[in-house]
């Protein structure tokens, strides 16, 4: 089976708002910092799916957003489902962070220590291509949540 789900990555002030997934126990991201975003829900665009995720976890109104890529996630969760992951961009938003988000805490990171945190390793192949004028797509092989060195991680930029 196929989920498709989205993220997002919001920028202020060269910072990027992320959350830091530390409050559910069995939570597939525990420890991770992510950006903001979650699965489709029937007869859901994934541009009204990201708008949707980012409301319900931060409490922000995007006011643009901009489609930065595709990452395919063979067999990701315990359940060996695909994941389909499409990810965006926004830097123009109202509304104030909420004070708790149930999956974790959200913090604003200035964008050049985000490859400092504990991150998805295959995020980090990822990332740095969001806050560029390029599209990209790409799969990324985890194993028991590592990135599977077997498999050929790939990456490339479209259009």
């Amino acid at each position: 089976m196929t989920i498709k789900a989205t993220l997002v990555y919001i920028e202020r002030n060269n910072q990027i708002l992320m959350i830091h997934r530390n409050k559910r126990e069995k939570d597939l991201h525990l420890g991770k910092y992510n950006g903001l975003g979650g699965k489709l829900d029937p007869n859901e665009t994934l541009e009204d799916c990201a708008k949707r995720e980012v409301l319900e976890e931060s409490g922000l109104v995007l006011l643009n957003l901009f489609k930065k890529g595709e990452i395919l996630f063979p067999k990701f969760d315990k359940f060996g489902n695909d994941w389909e992951v499409h990810i965006y961009y926004s830097n123009e938003f109202s509304g104030d962070l909420i004070a708790e988000n149930p999956e974790g805490t959200l913090v604003w990171i200035p964008k050049d220590k985000l490859l400092e945190l504990n991150l998805w390793e295959g995020d980090k192949l990822f990332i740095s291509r969001v806050f560029k004028d390029e599209e990209f797509r790409g799969t990324l092989y985890y194993q028991d949540g590592v990135l599977d060195s077997k498999q050929q991680q790939i990456i490339e930029t479209i259009g």
